[in-house]
């Protein structure tokens, strides 16, 4: 057997196990100082990543490494509290492998979420983007032989963010009073944060916000045609004209991310209630 559907086979059956009969509806992807958003899960079956066989360790700055089922708006949620990523040295299999599992498990619906640099001029720190599209400068995760299980071996990726998502979550935030940007995320390989020049060239071929995470596992939900929702937090503007002294700094992006972290989990916890 593929050794990726051994891991994935694996994995799942060990959380079948932990979980009993539970079975989400919606699989939640928390990224860097957006964990919190699990807090609000009520009666949380909580289960270490390092637990999962074959799961990897999540060392990304705010990510604690949890797998949390529960209830989330109404509905049965199976959220990651942090990811793993492609710069820490992990395999493409190893950073979608959590997502191959909810599928197994069941889920209909994938959200995810991530801390990413505003390149569009109109973005400040703080901002809620809704991803209407994404440019990926990571490797693709279905390079190698198809898993026909999951999919097939060229899906289509014309709506890779599902446009009925998105125009609930726009209705939402217009009914509770919080503005949310629309752009294009464009993800890179990391860690280190891009140059001045790299940002305004990501700008100029179309992004709006520039991140280190997340189209591989929305390429991979894909794969399996499920739907997926996807917002960043905007948590340092991402620019070329910047003054001498200014330098991206980890720890400010967890900060901005927490601090967006309320208006974000409002937001979703509506979305879910809607399904």
């Amino acid at each position: 057997m593929d050794n990726r559907m051994t891991a994935i086979n694996e994995a799942s059956a060990y959380l079948a196990g932990r979980l009993g009969g539970f079975r989400p509806l919606v699989g939640i992807i928390l990224g860097s100082g957006l964990g919190r958003l699990a807090e609000k899960i009520e009666k949380p079956i909580i289960i270490k990543y390092t637990d999962i066989p074959h799961f990897a360790k999540s060392t990304a700055i705010g990510h604690k490494g949890n797998f949390i089922a529960g209830m989330l708006g109404g509905r049965p949620v199976l959220a990651m509290q942090g990811r793993f990523h492609y710069y820490e040295g992990y395999s493409m299999d190893a950073v979608t492998l959590p997502v191959r599992v909810m599928v197994r498990l069941g889920i209909g619906y994938l959200f995810v979420s991530n801390a990413a640099g505003g390149v569009n001029f109109g973005f400040k720190v703080g901002d809620l983007m809704i991803i209407k599209d994404h440019i990926n400068k990571l490797p693709n995760p279905l390079v190698g032989a198809n898993l026909d299980d999951f999919g097939p071996r060229f899906p289509d990726m014309t709506r890779p963010y599902d446009p009925a998502l998105i125009a609930r979550a726009e209705a939402i935030g217009r009914e509770l009073g919080i503005e949310l940007k629309k752009g294009v995320y464009l993800a890179g390989t990391g860690p280190s944060y891009e140059t001045p020049s790299e940002y305004k060239y990501f700008r100029m071929i179309g992004a709006d916000a520039v991140g280190m995470s997340t189209i591989p596992e929305v390429i991979v939900a894909r794969h399996s045609s499920i739907p997926v929702f996807g917002m960043s937090v905007i948590t340092n503007e991402a620019h070329d004209d910047y003054a001498d002294d200014f330098e991206n700094n980890g720890d400010d992006v967890v900060r901005a991310a927490n601090a967006a972290a309320d208006r974000m989990g409002s937001i979703v916890v509506k979305l879910i209630e809607s399904l």
